[in-house]
């Protein structure tokens, strides 16, 4: 609880009240929190915050352990509930707020909101867990075109799939998909029966998980080009062209759940050099309104939409490339996950 200490105000008081050690039935069949922390304020109000803490906490785990202090919360009638762990990974904060409920771990990683005495206190730590051993997990991480095919396969496909059909389907191997499943499982981005398929993809969340390993400018080669006579134009040049491309960013976005009107267009392509001459652009430092990318992998081109003629990436490699991008691109990657989410029916299949 340092970390705490040190973010109040120095007339603010902290207490932590553990109870006495547990009989071995006691440690099996908890019937209270692991700790009580009291937090006074200067004008006399305090709260009582019922602490659990736990040597590690898969995300999975989140439900049962918010069950678990909602009982002890019921019990006392005390409000508020927090956990506590050497470390907590990003989806484990995410849910444990989405649960109400407050955390801290060694890294710094704090969370803790009162009505009263009002107070509201966030500070991150460390993403990543520093105290995990090689061989921990055999995945640590969505980047590379492996990983993001099995990815876009999960979130573009209806569940139920086993790992054989997904690499099937996904065109990877079954180690690659198993070794995607064992880290998406424990984060709960995806639900599995025992030994069994796939029953669950939450995919909305499973996108923004990727793009925080993914990157569109740093994943992809890029350049960036101007279309002299502006993007209406592109689009045309684009309805004839006879080399495969996809477009992706703020444009593709705009065709479903439009922000603002689109500056920069971003164009998958297999050949950079080809692209630039057939669509006779010009290369272009600064004032560029074209981004041409050559994909790591051709999933880009895979589960593609077309509209009046152009081909537009899917809605998830569009998410994830706008989540990943500069400026406002992340507001529309969010728009445009709502619209996912509100017409599910019209990309999931």
């Amino acid at each position: 609880m340092d970390t705490l200490r040190r973010k109040l105000p120095s007339d603010w008081c902290v207490a932590v009240d553990s109870p006495a050690p547990a009989t071995p039935v006691q440690a099996r069949f908890p019937a209270a929190a692991d700790a009580r922390l009291t937090i006074r304020a200067p004008d006399g109000s305090r709260a009582t915050v019922l602490v659990e803490t736990k040597r590690h906490l898969d995300p999975k785990l989140v439900p049962i352990v918010a069950d678990q202090l909602a009982q002890y919360r019921r019990r006392t009638g005390e409000l508020a509930g927090m956990v506590v762990a050497p470390f907590l990974s990003p989806r484990a904060r995410e849910l444990l707020t989405e649960a109400g409920l407050a955390y801290a771990d060694g890294t710094g990683n704090l969370r803790l909101t009162l009505e009263r005495p009002a107070l509201y206190i966030e500070t991150d730590g460390a993403s990543s867990d520093p105290w995990a051993k090689p061989g921990d997990r055999p995945l640590r991480s969505l980047k590379g075109p492996t990983a993001g095919r099995v990815v876009r396969a999960l979130c573009d496909l209806r569940p139920p799939y086993g790992v054989e059909q997904l690499a099937r389907r996904s065109g990877t191997s079954l180690g690659s998909v198993s070794r995607v499943f064992a880290l998406l499982d424990p984060e709960a981005l995806i639900t599995r029966e025992p030994r069994g398929p796939v029953t669950e993809v939450k995919w909305a969340e499973l996108i923004r998980r990727w793009a925080t390993d993914y990157a569109f400018a740093r994943t992809n080669t890029t350049r960036t080009v101007l279309e002299p006579r502006g993007l209406p134009a592109l689009r045309e040049k684009l309805k004839d062209a006879t080399f495969r491309y996809a477009i992706t960013g703020s444009l593709a976005a705009a065709q479903v759940a439009p922000i603002a009107a689109p500056r920069l267009v971003a164009v998958y392509v297999n050949d950079i050099d080809r692209a630039t001459a057939v669509l006779l652009l010009r290369p272009a430092e600064t004032g560029a309104n074209v981004v041409l990318a050559e994909p790591v992998d051709r999933v880009v081109f895979e589960r593609t939409r077309d509209y009046d003629g152009v081909t537009y990436a899917a809605p998830s490699q569009v998410a994830a490339d706008l989540l990943t991008g500069p400026g406002r691109g992340p507001a529309e990657g969010e728009e445009l996950l709502r619209w996912m989410q509100e017409h599910e029916d019209a990309w999931r299949s």
